[in-house]
């Protein structure tokens, strides 16, 4: 291929990109494209419903004198292992890390015969009541903050329950339980209104007399 023939050719691929160039530029100037600012066929998307739940209520405190009426010593039997890891039970029994417990239900604070009590403990006063046990059991520190006790409590009601029915057993005079609260009357239903009662139909017009023959 001579000089001139690759002259032809490359001047014929440089006038191809001319025209594409020029074309281009055209269709540009007479068409103006826009952008859309927003879909034209715009697509709902649901939201996830929400998976969080409302919380639970918690339920009702139950009254004390209901909970002993109910109260089982025997379970409670299998409760105070817990307390002889400490104390003793039996009556005349020593003091160990803890005080005896027999008779506690009714007994002074801090004033058992031959027992260190912690200053918290002497300076409390009181006696021991059902009430007063059964908070006690649940936290013993909250109760009596500062008292040589380290034992971390009876969470559940049930038990403190049983514990304390048990020992009410062991007491030469055994301290009644607390009453059961009376039940609270039931709402009594709205009256139903009367339904007014119907009106009477008024009475037919009298027939036209026969005429006289």
């Amino acid at each position: 291929m001579d000089r001139f023939e690759f002259n032809k050719i490359a001047g014929a691929f440089l006038f191809g990109l001319l025209v594409l160039v020029v074309i281009n530029n055209v269709g540009n100037i007479l068409v103006h494209p826009t952008e859309l600012k927003k879909d034209a066929y715009p697509i709902a998307v649901a939201t996830p419903a929400s998976t969080a739940t409302a919380p639970a209520k918690a339920a009702p405190e139950v009254p004390l004198g209901e909970l002993l009426a109910k109260a089982d010593p025997t379970k409670g039997a299998m409760v105070v292992k817990k307390c002889e890891v400490c104390h003793d039970i039996t009556k005349g029994g020593p003091n160990r890390i803890g005080p005896n417990l027999w008779g506690v239900v009714g007994r002074p604070r801090g004033k058992h015969p031959g027992f260190d009590y912690s200053k918290a403990m002497a300076t409390k006063g009181g006696s021991w009541s059902y009430q007063d046990l059964f908070t006690y059991l649940k936290d013993p520190q909250a109760f009596v903050p500062g008292n040589k006790m380290a034992f971390a409590g009876l969470p559940r009601a049930e038990d403190r329950a049983n514990l304390l029915a048990f020992l009410r057993t062991q007491s030469d005079n055994p301290v009644p339980f607390p009453p059961v609260p009376a039940a609270k009357p039931a709402a009594a239903a709205p009256a139903k209104a009367a339904a007014p009662a119907k009106t009477a139909a008024p009475a037919a017009p009298p027939a036209p007399a026969a005429p006289a023959k």
